[in-house]
């Protein structure tokens, strides 16, 4: 069985995105959520048993994040789509500006 972090970074801004919430879904069914803290890091999105091999996704909402500070967004949510294979620990960091995003498999 697997864990699973994520990390969110507000990259137009240089600094973690605090606040944002984020969802950890299989199929319809939601099977974990949290916020990011002060330093963007979701502790809490695998509030279950470890992920078993499967397709998983994340749902971050920035729109509300962007909204805070009276900023626009082009994206109302972010989803990230990821497969879980081998029993290990996967890592799913966001860089986040209003208008783009990148992530990747973090360690």
């Amino acid at each position: 069985m697997s864990t699973l972090s994520t990390h969110v970074l507000d990259t137009s801004l240089g600094r973690p995105a605090k606040g944002i919430r984020v969802t950890l879904e299989q199929g319809a069914e939601v099977i974990g959520t949290g916020v990011a803290d002060a330093d963007g890091r979701v502790a809490e999105i695998q509030s279950g048993p470890p992920l078993a091999a499967g397709i998983y996704r994340l749902r971050f909402l920035v729109e509300e994040y962007f909204a805070q500070d009276g900023r626009e967004s082009f994206y109302p949510e972010i989803t990230v789509n990821f497969r879980v294979e081998a029993n290990e620990h996967y890592h799913v960091p966001l860089l986040l500006s209003p208008f783009g995003y990148t992530t990747y498999r973090g360690s």
